[in-house]
């Protein structure tokens, strides 16, 4: 790819960062440094990955923890590796067992929306196959962190403010002021500045690095969390931890103009963003700003995400055959569906999300993408005593509804909104990619894929770039800078724009990209939050 670096046309102060020997990419200083430090000490990309997942559950804990979720594409020795580490629903979950509580939808917070947490077994699969460096080692730069504390960053005090706020007001029985005592420990969140540590979190940290997460599955850890749970007559018990393993599988791609994009297969939504780069690859797109393009774009991602919300879920009860989708045949047809007007897909409304994501490389050519989440800002809003884990609430995007392809089942996975990314060009590895956010993410993937690979842009450009996303029907979401005649143009063929006020929803992205020829790696780095390239 031949970038022209000194062209930066979006308004961001940033720059493409170069390095030979590693860089971190993520959306945390301090996260980036520690992947780094890893790198400097003698890890490969791999540990750096795992060190930088770890220290993100201390630094950023708005959008991941302990108990979150975790996907990785890995590029080593010529060769793309998948890991899912998403957590299936308890044994005991079932629909009637969810109305009996007294629900008629799947709730956001409290214990019912918890499934099994995948991150700390994901973490110890990437060190056993792949990494260098003990996982005792590799984990330290989060204990340190979590028991000496460190300054909040801008963005992640707005989001913990936020939270506090909302939680203050909804989550009021007695299962969540262990989340108060940890999270605003001074009776209110922390602030831009302020120093904030959770020794309870070190302590955790150093039993997973100690046992290669066996503590947290099958030993004392999996004993406090059953425990908890069973208190507040949660689902989650120890014998779902014990069964539980994260899962080594076989990527999924489409050749884009000539390279491949590679996402994890389902019971994640990448497949969505597959779909998209299939119906729009059949147009001819040569210039960015333009209505066309938009337009196009827009209409792409409609429905390709009304059939992934139609069809994607736990991979065991899938209908839809991902090579039927992912031929010539599916985007030529639903291709033929987009005119000059602005159609009404189904009528999913699509939520909000939090997660973080990393791209790791080293000088060796090893890569990572990777991917981490509590689901919606903190999660369940359930923190287990003792341990500073911060349960994930991903089993809220289940239906209760037995004939929808999503359906609750015990012991399923429900469809999953976090991805990572990775590109490739025949043999060779382009690099890690990733825009996190709930169901922004294939829509930030499609759109810096686009940047990339259609308009020439540079890795820092192709993240400033504005972006839209659709929410809804005819409903797209665009940021404060998106070009305001493009939108007036837009709102004429038909789409409901609205102009957000912050760049918040807008998803949190970071690529690496390494040149073939030299080994030099290419970072950047996500502007709409404290993110942060690292390198050596």
């Amino acid at each position: 790819m031949n970038f022209d670096y000194q062209y930066n046309p979006y308004p961001s102060h940033r720059t493409t960062v170069f390095a030979r020997r590693g860089m971190v990419a993520t959306s945390q200083p301090l996260a980036a440094q520690a992947g780094l430090e890893i790198l400097k000490k003698g890890g490969n990309a791999i540990d750096a990955a795992i060190a930088t997942a770890a220290a993100l559950t201390v630094l950023e804990p708005t959008s991941n923890g302990i108990g979150s979720d975790a996907f990785a594409l890995v590029w080593t020795k010529g060769k793309l590796h998948g890991l899912n580490a998403s957590g299936p629903a308890p044994k005991s979950l079932t629909i009637d067992a969810v109305k009996a509580s007294g629900y008629d939808k799947m709730p956001a917070h409290g214990l019912i929306p918890v499934t099994v947490p995948g991150a700390p077994s994901a973490w110890a699969e990437l060190s056993q196959k792949f990494g260098r460096l003990p996982l005792k080692e590799v984990l330290q730069p989060a204990i340190d962190y979590a028991e000496n504390g460190y300054p909040l960053t801008p963005v992640l005090a707005k989001n913990w403010g936020r939270a506090y706020q909302h939680y203050k007001q909804t989550l009021t029985s007695e299962e969540f002021q262990p989340w108060f005592e940890t999270f605003a420990p001074n009776g209110r969140a922390p602030k831009a500045g302020e120093i904030w540590r959770s020794p309870d979190h070190a302590e955790t940290l150093r039993s997973i690095a100690n046992t290669n997460a066996e503590s947290f599955y099958r030993g004392e850890i999996a004993d406090q969390i059953a425990t908890f749970s069973e208190r507040y007559n949660g689902f989650i018990s120890k014998k779902d931890l014990e069964s539980y393993r994260a899962e080594w599988v076989e990527p999924i791609k489409l050749n884009y103009r000539g390279y491949d994009v590679w996402e994890i297969p389902p019971n994640g939504q990448g497949l969505v963003a597959l779909l998209s780069l299939n119906i729009v690859k059949g147009f001819e797109l040569t210039e960015k700003e333009t209505i066309d393009t938009y337009h196009k774009q827009i209409e792409a991602m409609k429905l390709a995400y009304t059939d992934g919300k139609a069809y994607i879920t736990d991979p065991t009860f899938m209908k839809m055959k991902i090579a039927d989708v992912l031929c010539d045949e599916y985007g030529d047809t639903r291709r033929r569906e987009i005119t000059d007007e602005a159609l009404q897909p189904l009528p999913y409304e699509l939520p909000r999300g939090g997660t973080v994501y990393l791209a790791a490389a080293d000088g060796e050519g090893n890569m990572v993408s990777y991917i981490q989440s509590n689901y919606m800002g903190f999660g369940s809003g359930i923190v287990v005593p003792g341990t500073g884990i911060s349960l994930q609430n991903r089993g809220h995007d289940f239906s209760l509804d037995p004939s929808h392809a999503n359906a609750l089942r015990p012991g399923s996975k429900t469809y999953h909104t976090i991805i990572p990314g990775f590109l490739t060009k025949g043999d060779q590895p382009v690099g890690p990619f990733g825009v996190m956010g709930g169901y922004m993410q294939p829509q930030g993937h499609m759109q810096v894929i686009m940047n990339t690979i259609d308009f020439g842009l540079n890795p820092q450009a192709a993240l400033d770039a504005p972006r839209w996303q659709w929410i809804e029907g005819k409903k797209i979401q665009v940021e404060p800078h998106f070009p305001n005649h493009i939108a007036q143009a837009l709102a004429r063929k038909g789409h409901q724009i609205e102009v957000a006020l912050d760049t918040g929803s807008f998803g949190r992205g970071q690529i690496i990209w390494r040149d073939p020829d030299t080994g030099v790696l290419i970072g950047g780095t996500e502007p709409r939050t404290d993110g942060a390239v690292a390198a050596w």
